[in-house]
């Protein structure tokens, strides 16, 4: 006489038992490691056995891709606290005035155009306003500046006195050192509008330029 089995799951028969999904992995764990470790010692032969310095070695290179995995771990929430920090800073940023590397300016009626000029070694400073078309409205002649920055303001008239409309100008600007001339980075001057970040890192809304990259600011205004 033959005894059915009985279910304690009193849903087996209607099939709909849960099944528990096998667990798979294509990494490598340390408990995986020394699991093959142990069975590669005990199923060794004898009569050859395992070099301990092959048995050492393999534990040093599992050790060493620990290590990377856990560094990479490290620097990974490194960036992200950075990127939090930055946040903050350029978040404090808002209403303020930033210089960055800029071709153009703005010109406003109150404030007229200001902006710098990254002057490299003393030497002869020109800043040179330019419209649209590229046509010379304005020359400013500095003189002798030393090295560093060196700031300039334009008052948005040309050079025959006439105020110009406000708006977006070319500046330029060129630095002569015993009679040879070289073209010197200009800054532009943008207050900020707001912050974003985005997948490049965090951007200034400045304006009327738009979007800086905030590791683009030289210094704040």
């Amino acid at each position: 006489m033959s005894t059915a089995a009985v279910s304690n799951n009193p849903f087996s028969d209607l099939g709909l038992t849960k099944k528990v999904p096998e667990k798979t992995t294509n990494s490598l764990g340390q408990e995986d490691f020394l699991k093959l470790l142990t069975t590669q010692l005990t199923n060794q032969d004898p009569t050859k056995p395992l070099d301990s310095n092959d048995f050492l070695g393999q534990i040093a290179q599992f050790s060493q891709v620990s290590g990377i995995q856990d560094l990479q771990k490290s620097f990974a929430s490194l960036a992200d606290s950075l990127t939090a920090n930055q946040s903050v800073q350029a978040a404090g940023l808002v209403g303020h005035g930033v210089l960055f590397p800029s071709q153009t300016g703005i010109l406003e009626s109150d404030t007229g155009l200001n902006g710098g000029v990254d002057v490299p070694a003393t030497g002869q400073l020109v800043v040179q306003i330019t419209d649209s078309s590229g046509q010379v409205v304005r020359r400013l002649d500095y003189g002798e500046q030393p090295a560093g920055t060196s700031y300039f303001n334009w008052d948005g008239k040309d050079s025959s006195g006439r105020t110009l409309p406000n708006g977006s100008y070319g500046i330029r600007a060129t630095l002569t050192q015993n009679g040879a001339s070289q073209a010197a980075t200009t800054l532009a001057a943008g207050y900020v509008q707001s912050v974003s970040l985005g997948s490049g890192g965090l951007n200034l809304n400045l304006s009327g330029f738009g979007q800086v990259a905030f590791s683009n600011v030289r210094q704040i205004i």
